[in-house]
């Protein structure tokens, strides 16, 4: 993947640094932190328990755990800087709840913007949690409910990974 040059002088005159909404969405994040020199914060992969006890794996099948981010958290080729919900990070960002443990939605103040990674999507139907990514012990209302505080913040715009963007009436919308 090649990333824009235009990342170069925007990070030269600022903080800046990568934060993930999940660790499997790190896709060019390794070249890019390389690159620009610059922390990654994330949310931890799953672990070999929690892909047991979430998908019925083996002990075999889960391994060592979601090989996501290796480079970063084993290999130490980079800043790691882990995070959870409940979080605020010192770039101004904010993590709520998401639909997994490390599926976080992302508040950034300073833009009125939520970043939604894959808990809110729009595959053809408007934004909304999507329920074929729940788990069998994770309710849509209580994605919802984790999701609800924003609505008390000035959101403007909402970034969704699958679809998008869209404005607060499709965030209000996607968690009524």
């Amino acid at each position: 993947m090649t990333l824009p040059s235009e990342l170069d002088a925007l990070a030269a005159d600022r903080e800046s640094a990568v934060v993930l909404t999940c660790p499997w969405h790190e896709r060019a994040t390794e070249s890019l932190a390389e690159r620009l020199g610059v922390p990654v914060y994330t949310p931890l992969p799953d672990t070999a328990e929690y892909l047991m006890q979430t998908y019925g794996l083996t002990a075999e099948q889960a391994g060592d755990g979601s090989p996501d981010l290796i480079w970063l958290l084993k290999e130490g080729k980079g800043d790691a800087r882990p995070y959870a919900a409940g979080d605020r990070l010192p770039v101004g960002v904010e993590a709520f709840p998401g639909q997994k443990p490390n599926d976080v939605v992302l508040w950034i103040e300073s833009h009125g913007a939520v970043i939604a990674g894959d808990t809110l999507v729009d595959f053809g139907d408007g934004l909304q949690i999507n329920p074929r990514w729940l788990s069998p012990a994770v309710t849509r209302e209580r994605v919802a409910e984790g999701l609800r505080p924003l609505l008390e913040r000035p959101v403007e715009h909402v970034l969704a990974t699958h679809g998008g963007p869209f404005g607060r009436d499709a965030f209000e919308r996607a968690l009524s």
